[in-house]
């Protein structure tokens, strides 16, 4: 026997764009001389034959005639669509966007060809298409495997330490003290003593047997949201790893809608530099925020709507900074915008509860009727259906009445986050 190596560099430069077709053969080493000789043969054809595309499509001046071109016709088509939307001419480069998007009926392999060719451009502007096949996206890169004794409260601490401490907002301050606080109250709680966090000589103390994890990543968390506001200290979370740590959080809460509302708020917050949009594209944050808008919250939707718009400078001129949520449009639209409407909630209010349809009270002992038309936002679902040429846009700002009840990082839900 003979040891068979095949030269897979060019299957890996270009990704598995297409699917490797590989007719059976005969195990008769006498006839066709063998099964390993024609799975190499097939193997360099199938490869040949996509260099040979990818060349005459992306390397030569785009024409739509191709004499000599090597493949079906929906191939042909789909290539033909990728090259436009890596056009210089606007209008065309859009146009296929949205001539993509429409195409529901593809092969899976056909979706994974244009998650791995398209390009970080393109495959924004598929993630702020209405009702678009979560196929047309590349799942977020593997990250290394955990070690056993692997904290995430602990990568987040060290992430918060690399950050600028000095010359902070009053309000990061008290949010990175509270994360990092090393006091003897907190070394006492992790061995089941007592966990106390306030400020200014008013502290609110919880015994707790164990300080829930999910707990004091919250409170990490809350800190890099106000970190993400400084464009500065968004350069360093990206340089320190903090998109792939964030990312390896998110997946690991699935179950705390808090924690990954935090995260993507944080994501919008760094989207607003444009440098750093490759690294959010690299880290895989495209795919999830397209997971993210479909979601019926109203609340998370529009966080990833907030983050991808920032995301999106083919179509969106505007740039929407921490706490300016659009409720409609939050897809990309044909749809001329006439006026903006601007919703701003009243004292102990919110940006999305302050404007949900009044609760229904039902007795007890009676089955609620199904009611199809409750609104978690009537700004987003009602007046968007009756008035499609607006934009609707909800903004949060605190209103909390106390000072004191302004440093409780308990109750946060009597701000505006919600």
């Amino acid at each position: 026997k003979k040891l068979l190596q095949i030269d897979t560099q060019a299957i890996h430069q270009e990704k598995l764009k297409s699917h490797v077709y590989i007719r059976t053969s005969s195990l008769n080493p006498n006839e066709y001389q063998g099964i390993t000789y024609q799975a190499r043969k097939e193997i360099h054809r199938a490869v040949r034959k996509i260099l040979e595309t990818e060349a005459k499509v992306f390397r030569r001046p785009f024409n739509e005639h191709f004499s000599t071109f090597d493949g079906e016709d929906h191939e042909c088509a789909l290539w033909l669509l990728l090259k436009r939307t890596q056009s210089e001419d606007k209008e065309v480069r859009l146009q296929a966007v949205q001539e993509l998007a429409k195409n529901t009926h593809w092969h899976d392999y056909q979706y994974g060809t244009v998650a791995q060719a398209c390009d970080q451009r393109t495959a924004i502007g598929l993630a702020r298409s209405k009702d678009i096949d979560l196929r047309f996206f590349l799942p977020p890169p593997s990250l290394p495997k955990m070690k056993n004794d692997y904290l995430i409260e602990d990568e987040l601490r060290l992430l918060l330490v690399s950050l600028p401490q000095t010359g902070l907002d009053p309000c990061v301050q008290y949010f990175t003290s509270l994360a990092l606080r090393e006091s003897s109250q907190t070394l006492a709680a992790q061995r089941g003593g007592l966990w106390c966090f306030g400020g200014n000589g008013l502290p609110y103390c919880e015994t707790l047997g164990k300080v829930p994890s999910e707990t004091v990543e919250l409170f990490c968390l809350q800190a890099l949201v106000q970190h993400s506001k400084v464009s500065s200290h968004c350069d360093k979370i990206e340089a320190q790893g903090g998109l792939q740590l964030l990312q390896r959080i998110y997946q690991l809460r699935k179950d705390s809608a808090k924690i990954q509302r935090n995260i993507i708020r944080i994501i919008g917050n760094m989207a607003l530099d444009e440098r750093l949009h490759s690294s959010i594209v690299r880290a895989g944050w495209v795919s999830v925020l397209a997971e993210v808008m479909k979601s019926p919250h109203v609340i998370q939707s529009s966080h990833a709507s907030r983050a991808l718009a920032n995301l999106d400078r083919d179509t969106v001129q505007e740039k929407y900074p921490d706490g300016v949520y659009v409720l409609h449009p939050q897809y990309r639209s044909s749809q001329p915008i006439r006026a903006d409407i601007l919703f701003v909630h009243g004292l102990m209010g919110a940006a999305f509860k302050t404007w949900r349809q009044q609760d229904i009270d039902q007795p007890v002992d009676k089955k609620a009727p199904e009611v199809q038309e409750y609104s978690q936002c009537w700004p987003k679902t009602w007046l968007a259906s009756d008035c499609p040429a607006l934009r609707i846009i909800s903004v949060e700002y605190d209103t909390r009445l106390s000072d004191w009840k302004a440093k409780c990082p308990v109750d946060l839900e009597g701000g505006t986050g919600g």
